[in-house]
């Protein structure tokens, strides 16, 4: 069966497919345990944040992916920008887990190439870029999957940790829908000017918050997402 590049890119962006984000909440468990996030506008404030962040970094690496670059630069370019252990060990953990549904899915050289090289995983940008690489999709398809991934892991887990009405959360992901579309245009952008100016002209915004609490969330002894 030959999907279209659009019915590729709700398969890969499908909160079904087997990449194990339905496991984290990416830094939301520990943002309602401390009350920073306690309501829809901490909510919508906490998304917001993420997303000019770690969600522009991550939308960076992806796009570069999948417009050619080298993955395994990228992979180290991706190091570089998670200073933190605890993110590191997650990030690899996703791309280990997300590499495995791809290339189930998506055969491809380019994949078999990373997974022979980080056999313990390469960060989950980089293969969501080589990914949507393999599927026929442009950088701008990756830059949208790897922005939008970066608010709506925590959202949905905030309507399990708030009991919060997933109604409540859709409508913050849909205010955010115009930051989403900037956000990824971009960090394709920078993507396209890498192949020129080298990986310093990717993203590489922090959110010291996030770092913090996230060695804090990794030593929890009890929790409800891994991440």
């Amino acid at each position: 069966m030959h999907l279209t590049p659009h019915e590729q890119e709700r398969l890969l962006a499908d909160g079904r497919f087997p990449a194990g984000g339905h496991a984290h909440s990416g830094g939301m468990e520990a943002a309602v345990a401390s009350r920073r996030v306690h309501d829809t506008a901490s909510l919508e404030a906490f998304c917001r944040g993420r997303l000019h962040t770690a969600g522009l970094v991550a939308a960076g690496l992806a796009a570069a992916a999948a417009d050619g670059y080298d993955a395994l630069a990228l992979d180290e370019a991706a190091d570089t920008r998670t200073p933190v252990p605890a993110l590191r060990r997650i990030s690899r953990r996703l791309g280990r887990q997300l590499m495995r549904a791809a290339r189930a899915t998506w055969p491809s050289t380019d994949l078999d190439r990373l997974a022979r090289h980080r056999p313990q995983g390469a960060h989950q940008p980089v293969v969501l870029g080589v990914t949507t690489r393999a599927a026929g999709l442009t950088p701008l398809d990756a830059a949208q999957a790897a922005a939008y991934e970066s608010v709506g892991g925590p959202a949905t887990a905030a309507v399990r940790l708030l009991s919060l009405d997933p109604f409540d959360a859709t409508g913050v992901l849909a205010r955010l829908a115009d930051e989403l579309d900037t956000v990824a245009d971009t960090a394709a952008d920078a993507a396209g000017r890498a192949v020129t100016e080298g990986l310093t002209a990717l993203p590489a915004a922090s959110a010291p918050l996030l770092d913090i609490t996230s060695e804090q969330h990794a030593a929890w002894t009890v929790r409800l997402f891994a991440s």
